[in-house]
């Protein structure tokens, strides 16, 4: 049995964002957690491809130091492949300001820091506290927004750590305001291990606005261990968040916590936002071919839903 392409149904639904910008990490956050590092002209490619989609902003590469991410020590070769995409974002990720450096030299103008809620995260992801990794992160938010380079600040584990167990809201509102006084124009709020529900999402967002947090800076990156990063999506949408982190394919996960698994498929959002009448601007059809297309690169099917449901039709 197939799917018509009609589907699914377009019925909005009451207080929804009209439109939500799709903050594409597949190629980032996704690939940097394969066992077999990926030619960078296939990275290339998948970008170009996930423009084509009509994707405006995807998460490019990261400068951090190729010791511990080997998947993506390519970035200064894969950088400038992507010179010729017009009107997209292309964000990196620099953990210092010798990352920064990097960066810059390429001419990347949207740059990401990746802090943690918790200390045992953030001693293993970045060899030092949370203050510590804060300190770290002030110079090379300085110097960006000196040069006029956007800065967006990823806050991992904010709603379960591995090691720690739950993370109390104060204690993540706590650093997501330090990141954002620090600077930062935007902060995505990570789900790392994918233990979210609803109510806690409506909660941390409502505490961060009672701390001067606006909902206009704030993204949402859910992973779906439990099957809840679109439940945890629509509850972020009700309260007015506008940018969601998502993945092609549902790739990725985390190399410092083993129970995070795959990201919110971009395929599955875009379906679930079709339906629900909110634009997003990419084009399904091309993003399942773009996930296809992907897998088998891979040597392995998708394992987004939607892609599997569509590419059989």
């Amino acid at each position: 049995m197939t799917t018509p392409r009609a589907l699914p149904m377009t019925v909005p639904a009451q207080d929804l964002p009209p439109r939500v910008r799709i903050h594409e990490v597949g190629a980032r956050d996704g690939l940097q957690n394969e066992k077999a590092v990926v030619p960078t002209g296939v990275k290339a490619e998948f970008i170009h491809r996930l423009a084509a989609a009509g994707l405006t902003t995807i998460e490019a590469t990261s400068f951090v130091h190729p010791k511990w991410v080997p998947q993506l020590a390519d970035a200064e070769d894969l950088f400038p492949r992507l010179a010729d995409i017009g009107g997209v974002a292309l964000p990196v990720l620099v953990p210092n300001e010798r990352g920064l450096d990097r960066a810059l030299a390429l001419g990347a103008r949207r740059i990401a820091v990746f802090g943690s809620a918790t200390e045992t995260f953030a001693a293993r992801n970045l060899n030092r506290t949370v203050d510590e990794s804060l300190a770290m992160f002030e110079p090379v938010v300085a110097r960006a927004k000196a040069d006029k380079v956007h800065v967006r600040g990823y806050l991992s584990m904010c709603f379960g750590d591995p090691w720690e167990g739950p993370v109390p809201v104060h204690q993540v509102v706590r650093v997501a305001k330090a990141l954002m006084d620090l600077g930062c124009d935007e902060l995505s709020l990570g789900d790392t291990i994918g233990v979210a529900t609803p109510g806690h999402v409506q909660a941390l967002l409502s505490e961060l606005n009672e701390e001067g947090v606006r909902t206009d800076t704030i993204g949402v990156h859910f992973h779906d261990t439990y099957g809840q990063a679109l439940s945890n999506t629509l509850a972020a949408l009700q309260h007015g968040v506008t940018t969601v982190d998502a993945s092609a394919g549902g790739l990725g996960g985390c190399p410092y916590a083993k129970s995070a698994t795959g990201n919110l498929a971009t395929e599955d959002l875009v379906w679930m936002l079709q339906g629900l009448g909110v634009e997003t601007g990419v084009d399904l059809d091309a993003l399942t071919a773009t996930s296809v297309w992907l897998a088998e690169q891979l040597g392995r099917p998708s394992p987004s839903r939607t892609v599997r449901a569509l590419s059989v039709r």
